[in-house]
């Protein structure tokens, strides 16, 4: 079929659709779904047959805003927190997916690089750790305690400054990808080159053992967190700097507001990191090692499951259409 034929079918549909949409008419929640399958599949037909075309994009922004309609607003009663996290920031990860693997891939890049330079360069730990810090770690590992670092205040005053921190990390990740993401490069570069300088530094000490049981403890969840992060500030700069169909700037505002909530995602973990180095890193050669590893291995399974194999399910369950931008 022709394009113009197919619009010209089609045509009243999909006007009557945006009315729905636009709230001039009412529909139960049963309509709509009806309506969003059957836009589905108009969908399908324009992107076999007419890709390209403005047709095309127009399609796939009226099945998104339809979409949107349904799961946002057709339960009233359904709890917007509970929206939010188990079904808007999965989508919106799986959308951005891509931007996850490159910051992944940034990241351990960066970590290689603090490690080799640590390996090669005696005094590269003191450079980027401090001087006092590396000093006051060694007299710790003399001391049998690589985790001393972490027992240091109270309870209460470590959490909230490591909480304060690393949201203060978490955002510079985040907003310094408007200057086209390498604001967001170089800051996931600093903090990447640190860990890995932090874990070789122990290496070279004989002490990885003992410091990865107290460092893992909360590193899982603060790491992870601001790899997610840093894909947020990736996702901000790719929508300044390729705006596709769209102009500039509301490449930016869909950009902006898609990578905010994903940065938002962040912060339960970036809390609970706080609180675990706050209460526990600090008992961390005294408990079982078995109970070191359970505690690793969960707080991984919990947050990967979330941020990677989690999008999936939800797009699936959804069916949202290829491409689609939340």
């Amino acid at each position: 079929m022709r394009e113009v034929a197919f619009i010209k079918q089609n045509k009243e549909k999909w006007l009557g659709i945006e009315q729905v949409v636009d709230g001039k008419i009412k529909k139960n929640p049963d309509d709509l779904s009806s309506l969003y399958i059957n836009l589905l599949n108009d969908l399908s037909f324009a992107q076999t047959y007419y890709p390209k075309s403005k047709t095309t994009v127009y399609l796939n922004h009226l099945s998104t805003r339809i979409f949107q309609r349904i799961y946002k607003t057709r339960r009233t009663e359904k709890n917007r927190l509970t929206y939010f996290f188990l079904t808007e920031v999965p989508l919106l990860v799986h959308q951005y997916r891509r931007f996850l693997g490159y910051a992944f891939l940034f990241f351990f890049l960066f970590t290689l690089i603090g490690m080799i330079s640590t390996y090669y360069d005696k005094d590269f730990s003191k450079l980027i750790l401090g001087e006092d810090y590396v000093n006051r770690t060694l007299e710790n590992i003399k001391q049998e305690n690589a985790v001393g670092v972490y027992q240091q205040g109270s309870n209460w005053g470590m959490m909230v400054y490591i909480i304060v921190n690393n949201l203060a990390v978490g955002a510079k990740l985040f907003v310094y990808g408007i200057f086209g993401g390498l604001g967001t490069v170089y800051v996931l570069m600093q903090n990447s080159i640190m860990v890995g300088t932090f874990q070789y530094f122990f290496h070279q000490q004989g002490a990885l053992q003992e410091s990865a049981r107290g460092i893992w403890l909360h590193g899982i969840f603060e790491i992870f967190s601001m790899v997610v992060e840093a894909m947020a500030g990736l996702v901000l700069g790719a929508s300044v700097l390729f705006p596709g169909t769209y102009s500039r700037f509301n490449s930016f505002k869909i950009g902006f507001k898609n990578s905010f909530k994903i940065f938002l995602s962040t912060v339960p973990f970036t809390v609970m990191a706080g609180v675990i180095e706050g209460y526990v890193t600090r008992y961390a050669l005294e408990m079982p090692v078995v109970l070191n590893l359970i505690f690793i291995l969960l707080s991984f399974s919990i947050i990967s499951f979330y941020y990677l194999v989690y999008p999936y399910i939800v797009h699936r369950k959804l069916k949202i259409p290829a491409n689609a931008i939340l």
